[in-house]
């Protein structure tokens, strides 16, 4: 074995794989990775890779469990509103980090560590507060509806912080008159194109409605009584 393939092969190990995997994902996205990729990433051969992962669905459920790694855990038995607050908040600036996992992160059938240790906190966290099995499903459903959702627009929308609004907003504004559109106008001018406008301040006050419909729903009794479950 060649002196070159044999040290490139010992100073790799798995964690540093998916922590490259990871580095060429945020600079171009799932697309451009590739074992070739990530072995330049890596300053290895191709075959060096395979040393320490099977193949490209391997590093996919590797990098989406870093992912989730990254996300706070909410504390199972904690005030189930700030904990889901808290944890929604994290897991949007880890979608911010890593775009590319927005449309990844439910897609994976075999889940690592930190993915089921993840879900059972959440799952854990709405059954402790006292919502049914069907509650706690309807409940994780729209949380996650609405981070991941809000997540993708925020990755894709033209716009890249407040310093850009006004110009992306000027450029679009020459498509339409205040005759035919005077609602989307007001809105423009008095909101958009305001200083300091942040699309992004707008998931606390969106957030903040999930969370108090869903505290309404327990209340009111209408998320059900928690059933009996054993505890391990």
């Amino acid at each position: 074995m060649p002196a070159s393939a044999s040290n490139g092969r010992a100073r790799l190990s798995r964690e540093k794989v998916l922590n490259g995997a990871v580095a060429v994902a945020d600079r171009g996205g799932i697309a451009g990775l590739t074992i070739r990729s990530l072995a330049a990433e890596l300053g290895v051969k191709p075959m060096s890779v395979y040393h320490h992962v099977a193949n490209k669905d391997e590093i996919l459920d590797g990098i989406v469990d870093l992912v989730f790694g990254e996300i706070e855990l909410p504390t199972i038995g904690g005030e189930w509103h700030e904990e889901m607050r808290r944890r929604a908040a994290s897991a949007r600036e880890a979608m911010r980090r890593h775009p590319w996992a927005i449309g990844l992160v439910e897609t994976r059938t075999s889940p690592g560590p930190s993915t089921l240790k993840h879900h059972n906190a959440v799952i854990g966290t709405l059954r402790e507060a006292g919502f049914s099995i069907e509650m706690t499903a309807h409940a994780f459903a729209l949380i996650d509806a609405y981070v991941y959702g809000f997540a993708l627009s925020e990755a894709t929308l033209p716009i890249n912080g407040p310093e850009t609004v006004t110009e992306v907003a000027e450029q679009m504004m020459e498509f339409f008159t205040a005759e035919d559109y005077p609602h989307l106008l007001e809105f423009s001018v008095e909101h958009v194109m305001k200083p300091g406008y942040d699309y992004g301040k707008e998931f606390e006050f969106g957030l903040g409605v999930v969370l108090d419909g869903l505290a309404k729903a327990l209340s009111d009794g209408k998320a059900g009584k928690a059933q009996p479950h054993t505890r391990t």
